[in-house]
């Protein structure tokens, strides 16, 4: 392999890639990049066995070829080299490396021991807007459960129909659900798991623009023309968290979301080992308390609309403050629905989002 690349893109292109690859001590070349000729340009692998990226760069290519590097080496050397142009060739297993300025070899092995990322060849299933996907993942990744005693819950449930994605979490505490725009020929129903969707979250930003998906064999791809995100998908069904949204609440108020978060989060410096507040709402005030005997005791109040009936609720605060600072709007309606059931926080306005709380047993 001899090809000629563009610093910046080439930095860039390892800086993606690199968050993927395994520091697994038995399987040595999951540490490794895999940088490939291919179609007119560089392609850059890396995969945990679980998850797998190849991001593209364009460069001039005189010869082709493949080899696999270490990823923290080659990353740490290209990050530091300042020259615009960087020569790449290999020979017999070893990357050498070149600019104005620099030159130097790097040990690597023969790409034929590296694993294969499954390519979904398959049809595109939907389109979706790279910020839409993020911001949607972003709402529900809090409360997405990290025991493994329910697999199918350590994950973001990925409903697609109609043009609409829903996207869904629950620890079993908790629960938030967001919808988004997406254009979709195919229905699609998947548990994204969670290493997936902190991946998904990072790259969105690189990916930019629009991303298609495709789904088959367990497998699920998120692309566009310059990267590919390759990820299986949690067996098993999600189970039906709608059943458990209220659809009718007892009392229903309007609420400055930044008021709301601000005091949520000072009462929580008060707050117990289970992290509880109270809320207590009558007239145009909610009052967030909490007390602890070692610490001592805060009472602050918020000013709200839509007046309705009194409630007091005890929930914890570390839940409520998750759901709101991932709501982009200026007011939230917060829903009482019974002193033993869910509290339910939405966004006024257009977004379509819920995000439910287990109240606390006092």
């Amino acid at each position: 392999m001899k090809v000629i690349v563009n610093q910046k893109n080439l930095k860039q292109a390892v800086l993606v890639t690199e968050k993927i690859v395994s520091r697994n001590a038995s399987l040595p070349i999951l540490s490794n990049i895999l940088i490939k000729t291919e179609n007119g340009r560089v392609r850059l692998s890396a995969t945990n066995l679980e998850i797998g990226i190849h991001v593209f760069i364009g460069a001039k290519i005189n010869e082709v070829g493949e080899i696999t590097v270490p990823a923290r080496i080659f990353s740490d050397f290209v990050s530091a080299v300042s020259s615009e142009k960087i020569n790449l060739s290999t020979k017999n297993n070893i990357l050498s490396i070149s600019s104005d300025e620099y030159k130097t070899q790097i040990l690597g092995s023969d790409s034929k021991d590296f694993p294969i990322i499954p390519k979904l060849k398959t049809d595109p299933i939907a389109a979706i807007k790279a910020a839409d996907l993020k911001n949607g993942l972003i709402s529900v990744s809090d409360s997405i459960a990290t025991s493994e005693t329910r697999p199918e819950l350590a994950g973001v449930f990925l409903g697609v129909k109609n043009n609409t994605a829903t996207l869904a979490s629950t620890d079993g505490f908790r629960l938030g659900e967001i919808v988004v725009p997406i254009k979709n020929k195919e229905p699609l129903s998947v548990i994204l798991p969670r290493s997936t969707v902190a991946e998904l979250i990072r790259v969105c930003s690189d990916f930019g623009g629009g991303i298609t998906i495709r789904s088959a064999d367990n497998q699920i791809s998120f692309s566009n023309e310059d990267s590919e995100l390759v990820s299986r998908v949690v067996d098993g069904n999600y189970p039906d968290y709608q059943k458990v949204i209220p659809e009718r609440s007892l009392s229903k108020v309007l609420v400055k979301k930044d008021d709301l978060e601000k005091n949520v989060r000072l009462a929580g410096l008060f707050s117990s080992a289970t992290s509880e507040v109270k809320l207590s709402y009558s007239g145009d005030t909610l009052t967030i308390s909490s007390k602890n005997p070692d610490k001592g005791e805060i009472e602050t109040t918020v000013l709200v609309s839509l007046k309705n009936e009194p409630f007091e609720i005890s929930l914890n605060y570390r839940y409520i403050a998750d759901a709101l600072k991932n709501i982009p709007v200026a007011d939230v309606i917060i829903e009482f629905t019974g002193q033993n059931n869910p509290f339910v926080i939405r966004p006024s306005g257009g977004q379509k989002a819920t995000f439910l709380v287990m109240p606390l047993r006092t």
